[in-house]
């Protein structure tokens, strides 16, 4: 492979779980972002964080690219769950984006991204497959290592891994009445977040291959648990990093 890996975290305990798997990362600032390079696995990969929403995602997956020559774009992070049965520390591999806030009616269709004449964008089949096996195994062992208080405050039970659509937009969802909105607007939407889409269209545009692995931390809805950064802390960023490892180490 020509270019490294970028492996790209929507929170910084994300990305520190994932630093601290590199024995050898030296820092690079560019557009106000702070880049990692270094080795996984024998891979060169470069990681950041994707900062959050559309526009500050768009950018840095730009600079990934122009500036880091990289081949490819491994996004880590959490989100709201929306489809049924897909369940708190439950994982959602995406296959295709669509950006939930996109409406230029009625010029174009809603949710129609102007100029591209489709909604939906891609995830590249054969890297979201190997990412897709990786949080597989990742969930048939992880999860019973976790302390029993863990797994008893967030309620995991038999986590499943999902794959399919996922939804992005500039606005956090966490009510019940946003989240019905989307579920019946979108109804094969599984799961809800800020970043993806925009990586997918800037990824399309480049043709870099892009997957997305999102661990879902609440149900985007009223009863969103509350204690965000526990979970971020003892279960989101765990799987990350597992993630990640298992699937630069399968290759």
């Amino acid at each position: 492979m020509a270019g490294p890996t970028a492996i790209v975290s929507a929170l910084h305990e994300e990305l520190a779980a994932v630093l601290n798997l590199m024995p050898d990362e030296q820092q690079q600032v560019v557009g106000g972002r702070t880049f990692w390079r270094g080795h996984l696995h024998g891979h060169d990969v470069v990681v950041v964080l994707s900062g959050i929403g559309k526009v500050a995602a768009a950018t840095t997956a730009t600079a990934l690219i122009e500036r880091f020559n990289v081949q490819r774009i491994v996004f880590t992070g959490v989100a709201g769950g929306l489809g049924d049965g897909v369940k708190v520390g439950d994982v959602v591999v995406a296959r295709h984006f669509l950006q939930h806030d996109m409406d230029a009616s009625p010029i174009f269709p809603r949710h129609e991204v102007p100029g591209y004449g489709r909604a939906t964008f891609d995830a590249d089949a054969a890297l979201t497959e190997q990412l897709m096996r990786a949080s597989e195994s990742v969930l048939r062992e992880l999860p019973a290592q976790l302390p029993d208080a863990v797994r008893s405050a967030f309620g995991l039970q038999t986590p499943a891994c999902h794959q399919g659509l996922l939804l992005s937009g500039d606005r956090f969802v966490s009510t019940t009445a946003e989240s019905t909105l989307l579920r019946n607007e979108l109804p094969d939407a599984l799961a809800v977040e800020m970043e993806g889409a925009a990586f997918a269209q800037v990824c399309h545009d480049y043709g870099v291959p892009l997957a997305v692995v999102r661990t879902i931390s609440d149900r985007a809805d009223d009863a969103a648990h509350v204690d965000f950064p526990r979970f971020l802390r003892e279960v989101a960023s765990r799987y990350s990093a597992a993630i990640v490892d298992a699937l630069l180490a399968q290759q």
